[in-house]
């Protein structure tokens, strides 16, 4: 109930803080940017006072650049999702940040010039947009090198922002814009179909379905992506031409890849680290509120130092290949460390293996067994006690081998907890849900081997599949207890007080499913860090 009370608490009162901007702060609205087909897109822009010249933050995104905080009698009228996606812990933001935006009053008191647009179809922009397609990069290109080059520009330009502020930032950087330095995306997931429409090949029919509504309200657009999920329920060739060649990104980056954000945004960052072309990147990691972090007093100052070395060109050291966040619970930060690589390179990666009586043991079972659960109605558990401190930091996977009783394919669902005394112990997750798992996955069976291709079982057939776990960070103490479920329907339930609201994937079809363990059979591959 004090869970329930929390979230009613912050529905009526946002821990957010607005504080007026300047009277002396130079904004230009509505500037007009011309685009290389005619097309006129439009920027608020933030400058500091002289002449300048000065560096620039650029961001971009379909939400509209004039949805700021509003001045009521009654306070600050803020964005909605403050209400619903309750944050853990307060923050501060001006009164003319946008929706997941940088805060131009900050940005500018640290002498930078600060560009917030209106993509193609938004706001008060000119066109017809689609979104995260390459026609919108080269909108951003155009953008990047129209900022780059007026005359308070000094001719090194950056991008900044959460969620699709950091979407759009993945495109136009792999296009090689000369005037754009460094990224800084903030949590932004890398592949459409994979980290967000379809994770697994399980339809995610909850939060997308909300934000498509919302953005075709705020934006005209030529391209419906609920529809297009329709069309092609398997990750082909259209889902691919709307995926970023991150191996292409150059420029620096630092990156906000979260552990809490699992059900959006984290795996897509992780990827982003692992696969950008780039020298020099870095990851931001934390298990806290997306918001609350990111205009965070310490979230600010590895943003303005990143920038101040690759925009100012000050002699600042590089960030760290990775800052790690350890956590033991949600409010319970146990460490904060510099890692050089990601996973770190001292894992000592273990097999806890499936057995009798529900249990995870690091010696593979000698007799085969199975467990049987209806894949609509049921979820089966299995537990490890730790017998001392262990830190597991790093991504967690599967490796199942299942058969299906009455039907030929099936959604299945897996996730990680932590117990301690008997206790659930809650964690920080997507959607401002504070009693997320340590880490989750799904998986579509028919999709086992690729997303691009079905393959049903076949009656009676038992096969191995493997099933990737988001990334965490967790330190349990001896005597806790590490629990993993697997189910044919989403772990968490669907409601405002005590549920993941607006997480919703669709359910498995009604029919059951058998675990099989044994010698070489399933097991839960998890990554400790030795002490």
């Amino acid at each position: 109930m004090a869970y329930a009370r929390r979230r009613i608490r912050t529905f009526l009162r946002p821990p957010v803080i607005v504080v007026p901007a300047p009277d002396d702060l130079l904004k230009d609205h509505d500037v007009a940017v011309r685009m290389r087909d005619g097309v006129t897109l439009r920027v608020n822009l933030y400058r500091p006072p002289g002449q300048g010249p000065f560096p620039v933050i650029v961001s971009v995104h379909p939400y509209g650049k004039d949805a700021l905080p509003r001045r009521t009698r009654r306070g600050w009228r803020l964005n909605f999702q403050f209400r619903i996606m309750n944050q853990p812990a307060p923050f501060q933001i001006s009164s003319e940040t946008g929706w997941e935006a940088p805060d131009p009053v900050a940005w500018v008191a640290r002498g930078y010039a600060v560009i917030n647009a209106d993509a193609r179809g938004a706001g008060t922009s000119d066109g017809t947009g689609s979104l995260l397609s390459d026609d919108e990069a080269r909108d951003t290109y155009d953008l990047i090198e129209w900022a780059g080059t007026q005359p308070w520009s000094n001719g090194r330009v950056g991008m900044l922002g959460v969620s699709y502020l950091a979407l759009s930032q993945y495109k136009s950087a792999a296009l090689h814009p000369p005037h754009l330095a460094a990224i800084c995306p903030w949590e932004g997931f890398t592949d459409a179909y994979r980290d967000f429409m379809t994770p697994g090949g399980v339809p995610e029919r909850g939060f997308s379905v909300i934000w498509q509504t919302l953005t075709r309200r705020v934006a005209r657009l030529s391209v419906d992506i609920g529809e297009q999920r329709r069309r092609h329920p398997l990750r082909d060739s259209w889902w691919q031409s709307i995926t970023p060649d991150l191996a292409r990104i150059e420029v620096p980056i630092l990156a906000c890849a979260s552990f809490s954000d699992h059900n959006l945004h984290s795996q897509g960052s992780w990827r982003l680290i692992e696969q950008a072309g780039s020298a020099e990147r870095s990851a931001y990691t934390h298990r806290g509120g997306k918001w609350a972090v990111f205009y965070s007093e310490d979230a600010q100052r590895a943003q303005t130092a990143f920038f101040d070395r690759h925009l100012r060109n000050l002699d600042v050291p590089a960030p760290p290949r990775v800052r790690l966040e350890v956590r033991e619970r949600r409010d319970a930060v146990v460490a904060v460390r510099a890692e050089n690589e990601w996973p770190l390179g001292r894992t000592r990666w273990t097999a806890l293996h499936l057995g009798d009586h529900g249990t995870l043991v690091e010696s593979a079972p000698v007799a085969a067994g199975t467990a049987t659960f209806r894949l609509r109605r049921q979820a089966i558990a299995f537990s490890h006690r730790f017998d001392r401190d262990v830190e597991l930091t790093g991504p967690m996977s599967l490796r199942l081998r299942v058969s299906l009783d009455g039907i030929d394919d099936a959604h299945l669902f897996v996730g990680v907890e932590k117990w301690s005394d008997g206790q659930y112990v809650p964690f920080e997750g997507s959607y401002g849900y504070g009693r997320d798992r340590i880490a989750d996955g799904r998986l579509r069976l028919a999709l086992r081997d690729s997303l691009d291709a079905l393959k049903p079982l076949c009656a009676g057939e038992v096969v191995d599949t493997d099933i990737a776990l988001s990334a965490s960070s967790t330190l349990f103490r001896a005597g806790d207890e590490l629990r993993l479920l697997i189910a044919g329907r989403y772990l968490e339930p669907f409601n405002l007080l005590f549920g993941h609201l607006p997480a919703r994937y669709t359910p498995s079809r009604r029919g059951s499913a058998v675990v099989h363990w044994g010698p070489g059979a399933s097991a839960l591959t998890v990554p400790v860090i030795p002490g």
